[in-house]
């Protein structure tokens, strides 16, 4: 038992690592024992993450990544295998927020958080899932990085809300109909961590507010949503497929 959250011996690819959660998520896989190839459209970012990574010991490679794109999910994939060899993890990371009412939303924005929060983690799994298949390799593991705004509500985040709502029931297919070749889908509904997104919120009026009405009154840390990464990412959720992990301090749980 003590080592069922380890992952030697495991290759994972994280989508947007260059900052916030997804350079935590690379930090955490990579201690974990795992070869951690990381992507992103900000290459300087993504050289600092691997920096960190390297500097605590750990295995990583970065690459340029758009995962709005297939052609670039597919050579970044083709990187990191003949980097590490056949991906084991996948962790769906990359997201956008973009404050827009849904009146003054205009049709780019819409797609553009659309195109990076939903169609690209159905892209990247789908790929992931192609390889597993084309190699008869029965296993494997993807976590998607939904939101509590997929149940929640907040004023101008109209499309975000409907992209996460989106990615939490895109867990919930993807587990159906990859279960049977051993692959497990789960997703991760992050409440407010200190992240780019939320730079500077949580020390204005509304952020201050906010953070009261949670029951733990307080933010989350990177470090608290470690356990439920590893959880997913390991054998330890053996028999979890489809599942929405929530980790928000209570912030769901509030009295109306």
């Amino acid at each position: 038992m003590e080592n069922i959250f380890r992952l030697d011996g495991k290759t994972a690819f994280v989508t947007g690592a260059g900052s916030g959660l997804g350079r935590h998520f690379a930090l955490v896989l990579a201690a974990a024992g795992a070869r951690v190839a990381i992507g992103g459209r900000r290459l300087e970012k993504l050289d600092e993450t691997a920096a960190l990574v390297n500097q605590a010991g750990g295995q990583v490679c970065c690459v340029g990544l758009d995962t709005r794109s297939s052609e670039s999910i597919a050579t970044a994939f083709d990187f990191a295998e003949q980097t590490f060899g056949p991906l084991d993890i996948l962790v769906n990371n990359a997201g956008v927020s973009g404050y827009a009412d849904l009146l003054d939303c205009d049709e780019d924005n819409w797609d553009a958080i659309f195109d990076t929060n939903t169609k690209a983690v159905w892209l990247a799994a789908r790929e992931f899932v192609k390889r597993q298949r084309a190699a008869n390799r029965m296993g494997g593991s993807i976590v998607n990085i939904a939101s509590i705004l997929a149940e929640g509500s907040k004023h101008g985040l109209g499309p975000y809300m409907a992209s996460k709502s989106a990615v939490e029931q895109l867990t919930r297919a993807m587990a159906l109909e990859w279960g049977p070749l051993g692959i497990r889908t789960n997703a991760i509904a992050p409440g407010y961590f200190p992240s780019e997104m939320t730079e500077g919120l949580f020390d204005t009026p509304e952020g201050q507010e906010m953070q009261q009405r949670i029951p733990a009154r307080r933010t989350g840390q990177v470090h608290e949503i470690s356990g439920p990464l590893l959880l997913l990412a390991s054998n330890a959720s053996s028999y979890m497929n489809g599942s929405v992990v929530t980790v928000d301090g209570g912030h769901l749980c509030r009295p109306l």
